[in-house]
This record gives C-alpha cells, structure tokens and sequence, in this order.
C-alpha cells in the first residue's frame, strides 16, 4: 500500500510550520530536561529528549493506525475507506486553521480533561535518576502529553487506517518540530518564527487538505489521476 504523501507532507509542514506553537506549549519542558544536568552533556540531553518525543508520536500513530485499521476491517462498509478518506481530508483542514489561528482553535475546540498523565506519572518515577537512557525515557512520556496540535496530527493518523501510514503520519510532524524544539533545549532561550510565516504553512497544509478531501473523486480524472497518483492519493484501506 502506497505512502500518501499528501498526507504525510501535510503531517510535516504542521511541524515545520508550527514551531511557534510548539515553542509556545512545550518551550519549557524542552529547556527543562536540556538543562537538567551538566552543561557539557546539553547537546546530549536536547537530542535525546527530542528523539524520544518523536518515538512516543511514532508509537501513538502505530496504535491509531492500528485502530484505524481495525475500524475498516470489522465494519467492511461500501465507501467507508473513501468517507475516512474525506475525513482525513477535513482533518488537515482543520489542522490548517490550528495554525493560522492557533488561540481561536483552541478556544473553539477545548481540550477534555484527559487523565492520561495521571497514569503516566507514575511511569516517571521508574525512569533512571542518571545515565544516557534517562532524556529518551522522558521524552518518550513528554510525546504522551496531550497537545491540540499532536492530536489533531494524530486523529489523521487514525483515519489512515495503517499502523504504517499512522507512525509514518507522526513520525513526519515529529521531525517536523525537532530543529526548533531540540535547538530550544540545548541553548535555553526561545525562538519564536514570524506569524507570517506560520500562515505560509497553513496554507500548505490547508492546500493538502482540500487536495485529499477531494482526491478519491480527481483520481478519476485523466488529466489528473497519474498526478495524483504518484502523490499516493488513496481512499483509505484501498
């Protein structure tokens, strides 16, 4: 089954493009576990801090994939894998708008009270005191933390239907952020990209978005179908 490449170009400009969100949301975790420790060792702690956060995507975009797969397996619908196709396609749209207005999404769309690292905690304190595993078990749990922009990258991940295509998914958007945040980590002072810029990228994860929520029905079109078909466009499950 092809990688779309619609999609996980869209997954990583979200990174790329989004690093004013996450210097915003995540900026002092980053610096904090950079900082925890011998200044010689920084370099060290930034990387592997950041490489484990992207592990944790990776993992979670496994499992939603998974899932995603298990969905279109069990109910074995008549068009579902090009509804979920839709929806991967509204997904990005959405991701689009968290980007160029990141503070109205997240007044819009609130996050739940989610207890997941109430049952994380606990996993932080098994995590070594000292030695070269410590920064990428905690960025491994820092990877778990819920985020609105993670989440809605996730939620396209799911609706992938893969648990390739959904760590593939995360894994594009976690590399996306890693310049930036590991940067962050390593030098302590924060970055923060002009607006404009955060706007040039929802306007190519907004374009991926309507390419996708229309692809399955353009593939049909001659002129456009070889195009969109070395992009990877697909219905989901196909």
């Amino acid at each position: 089954m092809p990688i779309d490449l619609l999609v996980l170009g869209a997954a990583l400009a979200a990174g790329v493009f989004g690093n004013l969100h996450c210097a915003a949301m995540c900026g002092g975790i980053a610096v904090g576990l950079g900082s925890a420790g011998p200044v010689e060792d920084a370099r060290y702690r930034a990387l592997a801090s950041n490489l484990g956060r992207v592990l944790g995507y990776v993992v979670l975009g496994a499992a939603a994939g998974g899932l995603g797969a298990g969905v279109l397996d069990l109910l074995a619908l008549d068009g579902l894998s090009t509804a979920l196709r839709a929806a991967v396609g509204l997904v990005l749209l959405w991701m689009a708008i968290r980007l160029a207005a990141p503070r109205w999404a997240a007044r819009a769309t609130p996050l739940p009270a989610l207890p997941l690292w109430r049952w994380l905690a606990p996993l932080s304190a098994r995590i070594p005191a000292a030695g070269p595993l410590r920064p990428w078990l905690q960025g491994l749990l820092w990877g778990w933390l819920p985020c609105g922009l993670s989440l809605t990258v996730l939620g396209a991940a799911w609706l992938q239907g893969s648990a390739l295509h959904g760590a593939a998914t995360m894994a594009a958007f976690g590399l996306g952020t890693l310049p930036v945040l590991t940067l962050l980590g390593w030098r302590g002072s924060r970055i923060a990209p002009r607006s404009g810029w955060r706007y040039a990228g929802a306007a190519v994860v907004g374009g991926s978005g309507a390419l996708t929520l229309v692809g399955p029905w353009l593939v049909s079109v001659p002129a456009l179908g070889s195009a969109l078909a070395a992009l990877g466009c697909r219905s989901v499950g196909m």
